[in-house]
């Protein structure tokens, strides 16, 4: 039986490649971004641009679209986020609070909201995206890892709080992803070493998966090129 899946960020590289995967599974999929409109089609997705998901009423107004459209909602993939590179000394305390606001933020948002249709799902998943630099931050990194790593202990009480339910919480923590903004601002590196966003997308495929029904706050370290 299809699965309305929904997946938040879906207009960038990591979010299409996991909407492609659920798409080739046969699932009914939803792509959701502060972005008005999706750069690479997808046959058969509900795209729903220019959403700010830390807009409670924004993000309220779409999910009511997806259930309209697909009966309800079984898996929620927090792909949405931003990135920012800046040392404490010479970089803005602004930054650190547009880092909470797209990486936390925006999942704590949808995520709360989407809850209650999870909940009647008969196996409901939330798959959020972490990093592994917020693991063990390097310079730089400061603003960053700390909005992933509020995301890491999200995904960790929320499985707790949902214990007993029928809805699973995880997250996937990679490493650098090949993307085309990061071999941009990174030329210099080599990219053989960073993980393909089909890749995580195979991992979180398996997070959503019947065969992971008893994996819940898990955070799954994804650092392999290949």
């Amino acid at each position: 039986m299809a699965r309305s899946v929904i997946v938040t960020g879906g207009f960038g590289a990591l979010g299409q490649a996991v909407a492609e995967y659920f798409a080739a599974t046969g699932d009914k999929v939803t792509r959701i971004d502060f972005a008005p409109e999706a750069k690479t089609a997808l046959d058969g997705a509900l795209d729903i641009g220019g959403v700010d998901l830390t807009d409670a009423d924004a993000t309220k107004a779409a999910l009511g679209k997806v259930v309209a459209a697909h009966g309800g909602i079984d898996i929620l993939v927090n792909v949405a986020g931003g990135f920012a590179w800046e040392t404490l000394e010479d970089g803005s305390i602004a930054t650190w609070a547009r880092m909470q606001a797209m990486n936390l933020m925006t999942a704590a948002t949808i995520t709360q909201l989407a809850l209650s249709e999870l909940k009647k799902s008969n196996a409901g998943r939330i798959v959020n995206i972490g990093a592994g630099a917020a693991v063990k931050a390097g310079m730089g990194m400061g603003a960053y890892a700390a909005s992933k790593s509020g995301v890491h202990r999200m995904t960790e009480a929320l499985a707790e709080e949902l214990a007993g339910t029928t809805v699973t919480v995880n997250a996937v923590l990679p490493s650098i992803i090949d993307t085309p903004i990061n071999r941009a601002d990174m030329p210099d590196a080599d990219f053989s070493e960073w993980v393909q966003p089909a890749a995580i997308a195979d991992v979180i495929g398996f997070l959503a998966s019947e065969g992971a029904r008893s994996v819940t706050g898990a955070l799954v370290p994804v650092m392999r090129g290949a």
